[in-house]
């Protein structure tokens, strides 16, 4: 279940970025309250996570989720570069991401 919870978290981290860049654009309390919602639901789940699983892998696949997803997020939403390049370290990054997972097993 552990696991579980880690990639609830990540997606919730990966909300949280975006909803910087909603927050910067229309400064709001609605907007305020999600991005402060996205990042604190994914403390929780990583908190959750790391009852089962070591610090070390459960921060890193966390950050992993949160850095690429937020990257595709933005690429989709914000219509940011979709360079080759930048696909390939994102790539890259989800690659160690499942990585960690495997051999956290």
């Amino acid at each position: 279940m552990s696991w579980v919870y880690l990639v609830i978290a990540g997606i919730f981290e990966m909300f949280g970025v975006v909803l910087i860049n909603t927050f910067n654009q229309n400064k709001n309390a609605k907007n305020l309250l999600l991005m402060g919602t996205g990042f604190g639901l994914s403390f929780l789940f990583l908190t959750l996570a790391m009852n089962g699983l070591p610090m070390g892998t459960a921060y890193a696949v966390w950050t992993g989720i949160g850095a690429a997803g937020g990257a595709i997020l933005s690429m989709v939403l914000y219509n940011e570069s979709k360079d080759w390049k930048r696909l390939v370290c994102i790539g890259l990054v989800l690659s160690a991401t499942i990585g960690l997972k495997l051999v956290g097993e």
